[in-house]
């Protein structure tokens, strides 16, 4: 019924629906692995829902000052015994992942403290929040915040025997980014982040280690916090939102840290007891109740992707079978005519804007050209079916997310058809 479907309703050539189905059959063992962290994931979530109390009263909405908020209080609550932390900021007012770091960056840091990247260089959009690359109005480096950074290794890990050499009097905070971003190399594992954080922590015990979560909460059994991370941060518009929070944020971690940042966000002095709900509390707790299930539905995704595309000769990382630490999958294309075919399908793909057509395009904050495919029903959310490349060698596509598994299926299966009915792949 569904290889009929395909082929009748979306001309799917056989080949193709051949090629995915059975490739599909051969990766079932990898789908029990990801289902069996998602249901252990659901009961830490249900289990911080129950113990914080959750009523249908903390869905009400506040506008203006936002004071006694019983619902965001309660989700705050709700996130930090989630992810293991004393404290957490969870808020619409914070608009991206980078905004979130942003926020607890500031916060935490001081005109001549110095921020460390023991993990080689940054996400392109946390470059122009640094400043040390290029210069950017109103960056840690105009406010007088040093840098300092330890390159990976040529394989993309971690150089930990000179972790420590880069240390000094002044380092202040350290980031760690979980995710690979635009680099072709593998994502932390929560193993490497435990190793690194006490790396440093073996340096000086004061030293704030932050983890840039984004991609990675719910894709294993453990969070950052839990290995002696001292704050953690996100985007609710993926993982932890499950698809359903509109907009938002977190940071979460020792309360001290999360103090200082939720007074960089409001006010000194106002802090966490202002901020309006404004109505999306409701979205965002029920966002993060299904958000892993939605993270496994990726996570599928993701292994059936790189088992596909393994099989048509490209380099994937991981593999089908590899460990997962984030829900994204890298793709070496090869071609820009490869990275355009497949991202163009994954548009076709989507239930929102199916019938856009995407091209690469110079996208502020980007040394190149970008293509992005993305039909989402919250603009720009990473945790629904989306692809994203930038146009230069080796050509590497990142595909994420993907609501359900089948429409992560839907979506991969009519690229692949794309890039056949291109004469790109052989089957």
């Amino acid at each position: 019924m569904i290889r009929e479907y395909l082929k009748n309703n979306f001309d799917i050539s056989e080949k193709v629906i051949d090629l995915c189905l059975n490739t599909e059959r051969e990766i079932l063992p990898y789908f029990k692995r990801a289902e069996e962290i998602s249901e252990l994931n659901q009961l830490k979530v249900l289990k911080a829902m129950q113990k914080n109390k959750l009523s249908d009263t903390h869905f009400n909405a506040t506008t203006g000052y936002g004071y006694n908020d019983l619902g965001r209080d309660a989700l705050e609550s709700i996130y930090a015994d989630v992810f293991g932390a004393e404290d957490a900021l969870v808020r619409p007012q914070i608009i991206s992942g980078t905004h979130a770091l942003t926020v607890a960056l500031f916060g935490n840091l001081r005109h001549g403290d110095e921020l460390y990247s023991p993990v080689g260089s940054p996400y392109d959009t946390l470059e122009g929040v640094i400043g040390h690359k290029r210069e950017v109005k109103g960056s840690l480096k105009e406010h007088g915040v040093g840098y300092a950074e330890l390159p990976l290794l040529p394989d993309g890990t971690v150089d930990f025997e000179n972790i420590a050499s880069k240390i000094t009097d002044k380092t202040k905070l350290v980031t760690i980014q979980r995710s690979k971003g635009y680099c072709y190399r593998p994502s932390l594992t929560i193993e490497t982040i435990e190793k690194i954080i006490q790396t440093v922590k073996s340096v000086r015990e004061d030293i704030i280690c932050m983890v840039d979560n984004c991609y990675g909460e719910f894709v294993d059994v453990r969070e950052p916090i839990e290995v002696g991370a001292d704050l953690i941060v996100g985007s609710l518009i993926k993982n932890p939102g499950g698809g359903l929070a509109p907009v938002g944020g977190y940071i979460a971690g020792k309360k001290e840290y999360v103090e200082n940042a939720a007074y960089r966000l409001t006010a000194p002095g106002m802090g966490k007891e202002v901020g309006p709900s404004l109505g999306v509390t409701a979205s965002m707790i029920q966002g993060l109740f299904l958000a892993p299930s939605v993270v496994c539905a990726s996570i599928k995704g993701a292994v059936f992707a790189s088992a596909i595309l393994e099989k048509l000769g490209c380099e994937v990382m991981p593999k089908a079978g590899d460990k997962r630490t984030d829900i994204v999958q890298s793709i070496q294309m090869k071609t820009p005519e490869n990275v355009i075919a497949f991202c163009q399908g994954i548009q076709k793909g989507a239930a929102v804007d199916s019938y856009v057509s995407p091209e690469p395009w110079d996208m502020p904050g980007y040394d190149c050209p970008v293509i992005m495919a993305a039909g989402a029903f919250v603009q720009g959310s990473s945790i629904e079916l989306s692809a994203d490349a930038p146009m230069k060698p080796p050509y590497t596509v990142y595909l994420q997310g993907g609501l359900t598994w089948q429409h992560a299926k839907a979506g991969i299966i009519i690229a692949i058809n794309e890039m056949y009915k291109k004469n790109l792949i052989n089957i």
